[in-house]
Parts: structure tokens; C-alpha cells; sequence
């Protein structure tokens, strides 16, 4: 039998939400990246920097924008060594300047991709996809790669049957 992981980064705090600022107990991807282990099974492995993002999310916008203006690889909590006993993988973040945060690359650039399937997921307030399908393609050499799927963040809480179903989709 497959076996899927889920690998993401999540915002939760102060987050840009149908064109205003509102406080989120709950990041938007992670809400998804739940729904997919819902639906398919698999482990869920959080991304998290070492050095904090701001709280406030203009600055945390400014600063997503130089890391990715100087290819940044930010330090992370931890790291995943191996994805070897996985088939599936499951890449969720939310658009930052049309693609992942660099913290989802400094995990994704230190794996070995052959024979893996990867699935892009971004949530996003109205960039869709970005260019993150290209970014997957270009770090995750040696894998296969399923279609995408970008959801509003603002709808991300209700968008579980929608997720629920691409996660299915791809597997």
C-alpha cells in the first residue's frame, strides 16, 4: 500500500483575508494539509524557521520578499532526512510572492525525489498557483509530479470535500 506524507508550512496570527487584516488562531494551509490526511492518510510534518517571521504581516510579507529576492534557505527547527519509505508527497504552503516561502525550499532542496509523485497545494488570497508547480519541478529532480491545487485562503475552513477530493485525484 502507497505511503503519503504531507509536508507544509502554515501562517497563523495576523493574515491578509478578503482584502483586510484578520487574526487567524489557525493557518489556512494547515487547515488543508489536515483535510488531505483526512482523506488519504499519511504523516504530516510542519515546517518551521528557526527565526521567527514578524507577527505583523506587512513585515512578514517585506521580509518573505528579500529572502526570496537573495534565494534565502532560512534555518528550520528540523528537518526531514528521508522521504524513502513514502510514495506520495503532499508539498502545501501558502503563496508568498507566486510561490512556497524559502522555508519550504531549505527542506525540499536536502531530499532525494526519484520515484516520488509530488502534489502542489497553495492556499493564496487570489494568486492561485503561482509559479510553484515550476519551482517543485525544478528542486524535486527524479520525481513525477500530479496536478496541482490553490485555495482561497479566505474559503480554506470550507473547503474540506474540495481538497478531500483532489488528495483522491492524485494518488
Amino acid at each position: 500500500m502507497a505511503k503519503n506524507l504531507i509536508i507544509y508550512y502554515s501562517r497563523q496570527g495576523e493574515n491578509y483575508v478578503n482584502g483586510e487584516l484578520k487574526t487567524l488562531t489557525r493557518g489556512n494551509t494547515e487547515i488543508c494539509a489536515e483535510f488531505i490526511q483526512k482523506a488519504v492518510g499519511g504523516d504530516l510534518f510542519r515546517i518551521e524557521t528557526v527565526r521567527e517571521y514578524s507577527a505583523d504581516y506587512m513585515t512578514c510579507t517585506e521580509e518573505a520578499q528579500d529572502e526570496l529576492n537573495i534565494n534565502a534557505r532560512p534555518e528550520l527547527k528540523k528537518y526531514l532526512d528521508s522521504i524513502s519509505d513514502y510514495d506520495h508527497i503532499f508539498v502545501c504552503g501558502p503563496c508568498w510572492w507566486g510561490t512556497y516561502p524559502c522555508a519550504v525550499f531549505t527542506q525540499l532542496e536536502k531530499l532525494d525525489w526519484s520515484g516520488k509523485k509530488v502534489m502542489a497545494l497553495m492556499t493564496h488570497e487570489g494568486s492561485g498557483l503561482g509559479h510553484c508547480e515550476q519551482d517543485l519541478e525544478r528542486i524535486c529532480k527524479g520525481a513525477d509530479f500530479g496536478s496541482g491545487l490553490a485555495v482561497h485562503g479566505a474559503d480554506a475552513s470550507r473547503s474540506e470535500q474540495e481538497v478531500a477530493s483532489w488528495a483522491k485525484s492524485q494518488i
